[in-house]
């Protein structure tokens, strides 16, 4: 059950603008995610992907969980936690957005810990390797 940490660092040929833009749209993540399908549960307080909105995610092997947002700062910063229904406990994602010469990084954290033994050691590589193959395809 020990603590997980995801992090990925990528540079993209576009402005932070247009990707912050394409990542805080939920339904967008599923092409980070693939297999996994993501579908809008809620939009957020005061607007449609801010503080509060809700995602699902459907995973091929494993029972839908929902994610909330749970901080945002355009073109800066997105934070989430899972919210419910994981297999994961003590939960967070952070996306830092940057400028640099040509276009924009991304440096994305995911913290987390399993609810029973080797899960989050298990799910680890996983999500790294999918989030990091799923990035690439953005341009």
């Amino acid at each position: 059950m020990g603590h997980q940490r995801v992090e990925v660092i990528q540079e993209f040929p576009i402005p932070v603008k247009r990707l912050f833009a394409y990542l805080s749209e939920h339904e967008n993540l599923a092409a980070i995610f693939a297999p996994a399908k993501v579908t809008r549960v809620r939009d957020g307080y005061t607007s449609r992907n801010g503080v509060g909105s809700v995602r699902r995610l459907q995973a091929l092997i494993a029972p839908p969980f929902e994610e909330t947002v749970t901080a945002v700062e355009e073109n800066k910063r997105i934070e989430y936690r899972i919210s419910k229904g994981s297999p994961l406990k003590n939960h967070k994602g952070v996306m830092l957005f940057s400028s640099i010469k040509g276009g924009s990084k991304l440096h994305y954290t995911i913290e987390f810990e399993g609810k029973l033994p080797l899960v989050a050691e298990i799910v680890k590589p996983v999500l790294d390797f999918a989030i990091r193959k799923g990035l690439k395809g953005i341009r």
